[in-house]
């Protein structure tokens, strides 16, 4: 990313205000596998330090990984890698929202699959009240 874009764009990361004035006083806790950066620092309106995320990239909350996620809303205390258990083998690595990109999930009879439904099977029975 050039200066320039830090300086007048917010959409792909931190600008440099946000960078110079908005991280002041505020001490850096941890770096997610996407490269996302989380802070904490100032108290907020109920005295409660702010935690803000400085994302690598393009502003989506959906690159934020749900232990992340947990510390930023204030589910655990501590940072991720010291207060939530191991990831379990079965467990998938987050991945960002694909909605509106060609790799979105689209099931069987989607328009964007042709938009072929599979034909009923006759065991469906429609509800009608009593009486």
């Amino acid at each position: 990313m050039g200066i320039l874009s830090s300086i007048f764009t917010w959409w792909n990361g931190a600008t440099i205000g946000t960078r110079v004035y908005g991280l002041r006083g505020m001490a850096r806790k941890g770096e997610d596998a996407l490269g996302n950066v989380y802070y904490e620092g100032r108290k907020d309106t109920a005295g409660h330090p702010r935690r803000w995320v400085i994302y690598q990239g393009a502003n989506d909350a959906s690159r934020v990984p749900p232990e992340w996620v947990a510390w930023l809303h204030r589910q655990v205390d501590d940072v991720p890698e010291r207060s939530m258990p191991p990831q379990r083998a079965w467990q998938k690595p987050a991945i960002a929202n694909l909605t509106g990109t060609p790799l979105a999930y689209r099931p069987a009879g989607a328009m964007e699959k042709g938009g072929q439904r599979a034909a009923a099977t006759g065991d469906y029975e429609a509800w009608t009240p009593e009486g």
